[in-house]
């Protein structure tokens, strides 16, 4: 099984990937090395990896070149931790897929329907006296029906 480790602390400047495998000849052709560089003006961002065979070969390295200088820095070099997914965001899509509203363009803004009650109605506080059913008022929109509800309720309790 071949180990990852990360070398830190590379100069920030243009080089090649050879430069940096040379530092790592005298461990073999076994011993492979990529540069991490900016795509936008080629120069290495800082730090780079270097693949080996096995656990053995990679606690040499880490102990060999671990402070070791290269083009006036000190390399620092730690085994690479493995790439990992965020776990919410595969788990939303995998296991919960939301249908894509195309009405609906704003991302991440809630509409007033998100922020009501599911009963449709608003909880406002009227003051410090009110009692509950007067801190609970209708959704304006329903107004009108729920009067008829109400109207009905009472007319089939009275009979």
């Amino acid at each position: 099984m071949s180990i990852r480790l990360y070398i830190g602390n590379l100069p920030k400047e243009v080089m090649e990937r050879q430069e940096l495998q040379e530092v790592f000849k005298e461990e073999g052709d076994s011993v492979t090395t990529k540069l991490i560089t900016d795509r936008k003006t080629g120069k290495c961002r800082g730090f780079g990896f270097v693949t080996v065979k096995n656990d053995e070969q990679a606690d040499q390295i880490l102990e060999k070149y671990n402070g070791y200088q290269f083009k006036e820095t000190p390399l620092k070099i730690e085994k690479a931790l493995p790439r990992t997914k965020n776990k919410s965001e595969s788990e939303n899509t995998e296991a919960d897929p939301k249908p894509i509203n195309k009405n609906n363009t704003s991302k991440g803004k809630k509409s007033r329907r998100d922020n009501k009650d599911k009963g449709g109605l608003s909880k406002t506080a009227s003051g410090p006296s009110s009692s509950s059913n007067e801190a609970v008022q209708p959704d304006p929109r329903w107004a009108d029906a729920l009067a008829e509800l109400k109207q009905r309720l009472a007319a089939t309790s009275n009979s």
